[in-house]
């Protein structure tokens, strides 16, 4: 039984698309990457100013999505563990995120009673 044992109240996880890696998102404001066969911490991503609520892989693995507090939308290099791009717009708490399929949009749902689609590329909101 794998066990992963974090610093912080884990707010939101989810699998890497081949099930190597997990995601998590904390109320220390951070998103951490781990290895879901050893259990350990593989990276530590900040710039998050509030908890993290939502997280999740882009469908190549490449990159990640989180959801904050902060009304924000960060879209982090999995590999590198450094964040490519802050995505504004909401005015409410970011509760959902997630990626299309094919990768390219990213969705995002907030307590502001909105819902909106970026482009993941181009880092800029679409509707």
């Amino acid at each position: 039984m794998l066990q992963i044992k974090a610093a912080a109240t884990i707010q939101a996880v989810a699998f890497s698309p081949d099930d190597s890696m997990i995601v998590s998102g904390s109320d220390d404001k951070t998103v951490c990457i781990w290895d879901a066969v050893a259990g350990q911490q593989l990276a530590q991503l900040d710039g998050h100013t509030e908890l993290v609520n939502s997280v999740a892989f882009s469908p190549d693995e490449s990159k990640i999505v989180s959801g904050s507090s902060d009304e924000t939308v960060r879209i982090w290099d999995a590999v590198a563990g450094q964040q490519l791009s802050q995505l504004d717009g909401h005015t409410g708490f970011v509760t959902s995120v997630a990626f299309s399929p094919d990768g390219s949009k990213i969705v995002s749902g907030s307590s502001d009673e909105t819902v909106r689609i970026w482009d993941a590329v181009a880092h800029q909101q679409i509707t």
